[in-house]
């Protein structure tokens, strides 16, 4: 049960002080909870509702340091013992499971069937439902299969006062209700506890086969555009530039049947490159998210994109065809020059209608979102869903 520090001795839950290994982008809890069922998620969150204590909810630990640290952490609400997929509808294409389930667990159950969950997460380990939920993380194939927002059918969520609620159902066609799920899903924790997920399936793909080729710059946007307009229907395409100065990869992805033969035709339609069946080392992964700033665009933002990306000084790793890349720094960067490469980057990716959200930065001083329109809405349903901000206050847009 929580310690006896806490003042709270009947949730009932299994309760740690806390480590340095525990800090929320930099910021250390006072103790973790363990829970291993919602009704113990629940009563968590009423004890800590009774004292005003602010919980963070974490699922492997890997974006942790997304976001702007929390205004206080006293509580790390960890998601690990909550570990197991509940129930598989094969025949209906659908899988539910609790949010400490890791991606890499719920690929091999669901291969063993013969289908999948059309995610591709960035990191090879560790990687939870719950934590791709609540931070929206978007792979590769979300060109071709949607984001995690857009193959979630069903969500179980608790409210900050531990209240159970729950959204969608587990089958595809039922839609009926509020919408938690798209309302949760890129939360960042700020709205409740993400408790379990149901999600649409996809069969296995009979074949796979990926095309690499190196381009420069500027051939890359007609080129993918027109792997988008493609009657080959690739999957993903993801662009691998880890100098602005110089060429980038290209990779395109193609499943299904007549994989090879498709393969070729896109192949033909790039002009260069090789047909291999396995993907490049680094397709769909982020290597160093130390700094890491996340740019959407439109499709005819690309070129204005790589343009701006080319003065920034970061790597670019991301999606072609889904208008999604990530940036790294893979040198030392300073808080001056990383917030002069941001505001560069916003002037001319937003002049193309897109984008720049500053994902992981070590710098508190660096403007992470800036200006959302939606922002005043936001507020307000975090006032509707959080009004004592005890979820995780501060780590989404503008101090949410």
């Amino acid at each position: 049960m929580l310690g006896s520090d806490a003042g709270v001795s009947d949730a009932g839950v299994a309760v740690r002080e806390a480590g340095a290994d525990d800090a929320v982008s930099g910021v250390k809890p006072r103790w973790v909870a363990l829970p291993e069922t919602v009704e113990e998620i629940a009563a968590v969150l009423r004890a800590c509702a009774e004292r005003d204590l602010a919980v963070v909810p974490a699922g492997g630990g890997t974006k942790l340091h997304w976001g702007p640290p929390p205004e206080r952490c006293d509580v790390l609400l960890d998601m690990c013992c909550m570990n197991e997929i509940l129930e598989h509808a094969a025949g209906d294409l659908v899988v539910r499971a609790q949010a400490g389930v890791t991606t890499d667990a719920l690929a091999a159950a669901l291969a063993d069937k013969g289908q999948e969950l059309a995610l591709d997460v960035p990191f090879a380990e560790d990687t939870t439902v719950g934590g791709t939920l609540a931070t929206a993380t978007a792979g590769p194939r979300a060109f071709r299969y949607g984001t995690a927002r857009d193959l979630l059918i069903g969500i179980t969520v608790v409210l900050p006062d531990g209240t159970v609620a729950r959204s969608g159902g587990k089958v595809v066609k039922n839609v009926a209700g509020y919408d938690l799920g798209k309302l949760f899903t890129g939360s960042y924790g700020t709205l409740g506890v993400i408790a379990e997920a149901t999600f649409r399936l996809h069969p296995l793909p009979a074949d796979r086969r990926w095309i690499t080729a190196e381009l420069d710059r500027d051939e890359l946007p007609p080129i993918a555009a027109a792997l988008a307009a493609s009657q080959a229907e690739p999957s993903a395409a993801e662009v691998d530039w880890p100098d602005p100065g110089g060429p980038l990869t290209l990779a395109v992805l193609v499943e299904g049947t007549a994989a090879e033969s498709r393969a070729e035709a896109l192949r033909a339609l790039v002009g260069k490159g090789s047909v291999t069946g396995a993907p490049p080392s680094w397709w769909g992964l982020i290597s160093n998210d130390d700094v890491l700033v996340e740019v959407r665009f439109p499709g005819t933002g690309t070129k204005a994109v790589l343009e701006a990306v080319a003065g920034a000084g970061l790597s670019l790793r991301g999606s072609a065809l889904s208008g999604r890349v990530l940036l790294e720094s893979w040198g030392s960067i300073g808080e001056p020059e990383l917030a002069a490469a941001v505001s560069g980057l916003r002037a001319r990716v937003e002049a193309a209608g897109g984008r720049v959200t500053v994902l992981a930065a070590p710098y508190e001083g660096i403007d992470r979102w800036g200006q959302v329109a939606g922002l005043p809405l936001m507020r307000r349903v975090k006032e509707q869903f959080d009004p004592g901000r005890r979820m995780s206050p501060g780590r989404f847009v503008g101090g949410i």
